[in-house]
């Protein structure tokens, strides 16, 4: 087993414990793969890899909504509930600036797949029920209630975040929407700080960072999005057979 597998291993784990999201995991990359942010700065126009280190925690409690604001959360609530089927390139860069980039895919309700890409054989995936981490260079899979994530929020079957969520920040101009949110349950103490830009006064999301208790920020771009491909429906299933077939291959 390599030390960057077990460091991701450790790292992804204690995020799940913790009650932060999965994409919140900090990954580990080689120092090939540390380039990858001048490489996708290409896709989508993006800029892709720049620091996370700003991004903080915002102050406790929930914020009082003006006309504004509240009509920029219908607009995101909308944006949520209008996804069937989303997929397209991700990077993701740590608060060390440590990148690993991959494809995902989103089902609503409550699906997705997130596959990242060498040196990393970490496969992140929900059925709409459990969130597991399948790790092809261990050879082992860890599961948890998607609950536990961000996820339950934004890709419920009726995203409602005034009703769901305590709103910590948000700020809305003519071309950018930007919201922190905590999730209402107690155990999920993690914050998330979503990004939208407005296209023809269609929201459109771009990134997010994820602010944990302990102050570590990973933010994850997306580009080369694509609305209602179908996927294979065996794209969102535990695969404990797929990694059962590795074994002897490493």
């Amino acid at each position: 087993m390599s030390e960057a597998g077990q460091v991701l291993r450790r790292i992804v784990l204690s995020a799940a414990l913790a009650g932060t999201t999965f994409i919140g995991a900090t990954t580990v990359s080689d120092a090939a793969d540390a380039k990858v942010g001048d490489k996708a700065k290409a896709v989508g126009g993006s800029n892709w890899g720049a620091s996370v280190t700003g991004a903080k925690p915002a102050p406790a409690g929930s914020l009082t909504l003006d006309d504004k604001q509240t009509a920029a959360i219908t607009d995101i609530n909308g944006y949520f509930n209008g996804i069937n089927e989303l997929r397209g390139k991700f990077l993701q860069t740590d608060a060390e600036q440590q990148q690993q980039k991959g494809d995902f895919f989103i089902k609503r309700p409550g699906k997705f797949r997130f596959v990242y890409g060498a040196p990393s054989q970490l496969v992140i995936l929900s059925d709409g029920e459990t969130l597991s981490f399948e790790d092809y260079d261990l050879k082992h899979a860890d599961r948890y209630p998607v609950d536990s994530t961000p996820f339950r929020l934004l890709l419920a079957k009726d995203v409602n975040l005034s009703r769901d969520a305590d709103i910590k920040e948000l700020s809305a101009t003519d071309d950018l929407v930007t919201m922190t949110i905590q999730d209402k349950i107690s155990d999920n103490q993690g914050q998330i700080q979503l990004f939208f830009v407005k296209n023809e006064g269609k929201l459109e999301l771009k990134e997010w960072v994820i602010a944990g208790p302990q102050g570590d920020n990973t933010r994850v771009e997306i580009a080369n999005l694509v609305r209602d491909k179908p996927a294979d429906p065996k794209f969102f299933e535990n695969s404990p057979l797929e990694l059962e077939a590795l074994k002897g291959k490493h």
